[in-house]
């Protein structure tokens, strides 16, 4: 049985809110720097199959999407939620 690119979303997203709730400046560093790093990998792996056609499967574009999605998703949420002011800033 094969795992769906909607299951992976939704792991990802389960793991980024867990890693957030367990600590908030943990959290917020790992979506962040994991977001921007998925975010130019996926940029530069575009661009090289655009240059030189390559046989790297659509699962893995799919993949970093999701990766980049979940990631500022959950950011960009539990900011909200926790209306910008995190505990971490105040110390």
């Amino acid at each position: 049985m094969r795992i769906g690119q909607l299951e992976i979303f939704l792991i990802q997203l389960i793991i980024f809110s867990l890693i957030y709730l367990v600590d908030s400046y943990v959290g917020f560093l790992v979506c962040l720097i994991l977001g921007i790093i998925a975010f130019a990998l996926l940029i530069l792996s575009l661009i090289f199959e655009l240059v030189d056609r390559s046989k790297v499967p659509k699962s893995y574009f799919y993949f970093m999407i999701n990766t980049v999605i979940a990631c500022f998703l959950v950011l960009i949420v539990f900011s909200v939620f926790m209306t910008g002011s995190f505990d971490w800033t105040k110390q």
